[in-house]
């Protein structure tokens, strides 16, 4: 009798799946990677596929909370997608306990257990990020990137093959639906990209009386207006243990670029040649910009009294006017360390910013940590149960509010990652984890950084294709 392949099949992975038998229990320490213990996650979020890293195990079960069992050979649990997401679709507001039961040396041990608490709160489903090395002498083959964080699906949005390898700056989301969104390419054929009701669009976002182009921006909530710094912007090159290189400004000034009638809007409050302005982001109702500023110093001899406080100014878009006075939220000098980087929570109750001892380029900065401003109560606060010994920022929020992305260099210090936190309403935060991947040890052999990495609750519009036909053969379009 002739045996259906599909039923060899299954006879073959039975046979090679290791069962567990005469188990001890061990409080040994749980050689997890990544740590994904004792964390809360969304209940869309990929599978959280781990590894331990102990040479000498060959074999795993991996039992969560009784209702998903999977049995692996070697040293990585890989979840099945459509059993994990029925898991978490069930589970939400639950928490469940998980299991680690592995072989070494012929002998299964159960290691002690531990909890993923599944939030109702979804993360916003897609991610963008910029890949790049983390050296700082040269950079090549940089890439745009989208990931969706309910499984394990990239795409290009644009990729150095199809820019003669051109230099591009990182890409953001805008609106409530994230169909607006931009990035900066640069090189002869670049301009800022602009992705909005459905074209595709290269600008120049500058005129003759700003000090340079657009560099760090942020979208209205209209998608009409863009905010952004206008830098001169030099690096400085130095061995202070692992702050290996700054990035200072000679000059930034803020404007805003009006995209239906190509015009820069500009304001002498946040054009002033003995201060320093960068880093705007709008509110959520977008009536404020919050920015950093500091008092313009000598550059690189000054570059640790350099500190910038976090501002605001506001915005009128109705008439595409800026406001008549600058607010200071967090000041500097009383506080003693350096903001940058706010974004402001899309509810309006929060922003979330970094600090470090001075500067403006933390990445380097082992103490730079991620910080919360509840504009409610005024009161600041570090984040410690999600930041690391290590420089923690660029930071997004999830629409909703309750989740946020940012960048870490914990671990090697060397390697940005993403990593995810669930922040409640009262600002209490969970302990961040990183970002899933289809191999649990793609983070060893990925020799990427990610660079600022952004939510949003859509795809972008647009291709890596588009990108190229308009970089080639596309003219900027004039702001005046």
């Amino acid at each position: 009798m002739r045996i259906p392949c599909f039923f060899l099949l299954l006879g073959v992975l039975f046979a090679c799946t290791p069962t567990p038998r005469n188990v001890t229990d061990t409080t040994e320490d749980l050689p997890l990677y990544p740590d994904y213990r004792q964390i809360v996650v969304p209940y869309n979020i990929a599978p959280l596929n781990f590894l331990l890293r102990d040479e000498g195990v060959d074999a795993l079960q991996v039992d969560v909370d009784g209702q998903l069992t999977v049995s692996a050979r070697g040293r990585k649990v890989v979840f099945p997608l459509a059993q994990w997401r029925e898991l978490l679709g069930q589970s939400k507001g639950k928490t469940l306990t998980v299991t680690v039961t592995a072989r070494k040396d012929g002998a299964w041990r159960r290691y002690p257990a531990f909890t993923w608490t599944v939030s109702p709160d979804a993360v916003d489903p897609y991610l963008t990020y910029r890949l790049i090395e983390p050296g700082y002498e040269v950079w090549s083959r940089l890439q745009i990137e989208e990931r969706c964080v309910e499984d394990f699906s990239t795409r290009p949005l644009a990729h150095y093959s199809q820019v003669d390898n051109s230099c591009m700056n990182c890409h953001i989301h805008g609106g409530p639906q994230g169909e607006v969104s931009l990035f900066h390419l640069r090189g002869q054929g670049g301009g800022t990209i602009l992705s909005r009701n459905g074209t595709l669009r290269k600008l120049t976002l500058r005129n003759e009386q700003m000090i340079g182009a657009a560099v760090y921006g942020d979208i209205h909530p209209s998608g009409r207006y863009g905010v952004f710094s206008a830098n001169e912007i030099l690096p400085s090159f130095h061995t202070q243990g692992s702050r290996r290189m700054e990035v200072y400004d000679t000059k930034s000034d803020l404007c805003i670029a009006d995209f239906d009638q190509n015009r820069m809007i500009l304001s002498p409050l946040v054009a002033d040649s003995t201060r320093l302005e960068t880093f705007p982001a709008f509110s959520a109702d977008g009536q404020w910009v919050y920015y950093c500023g500091a008092e313009q110093t000598h550059q690189p001899d000054s570059t640790r009294q350099l500190r910038y406080s976090l501002c605001r100014i506001a915005f009128d878009a109705e008439r595409g006017e800026w406001g008549d006075r600058v607010d200071t939220l967090w000041n500097a000098r009383v506080e003693g360390g350096s903001a940058n980087f706010p974004k402001a929570s899309p509810d309006g109750r929060f922003v979330l910013f970094t600090r470090s001892d001075y500067g403006t380029f933390p990445i380097w900065h082992r103490e730079a940590d991620l910080c919360l401003l509840d504009l409610q109560s005024g009161q600041t606060r570090s984040l410690d149960e999600a930041n690391s010994n290590r420089s923690d920022t660029y930071h997004s929020w999830s629409s909703n509010s309750r989740w946020f992305a940012f960048a870490s260099k914990r671990g090697d210090g060397q390697y940005g990652r993403v990593y995810f936190s669930h922040i409640d309403t009262d600002g209490r935060v969970s302990k961040a984890f990183v970002l899933p991947q289809a191999d649990p040890s793609h983070d060893d052999w990925n020799l990427k950084s990610y660079n600022i990495p952004d939510l949003g609750t859509a795809p972008a519009a647009f291709t890596s294709e588009q990108v190229h036909a308009l970089y080639g053969h596309t003219p900027a379009e004039i702001f005046h």
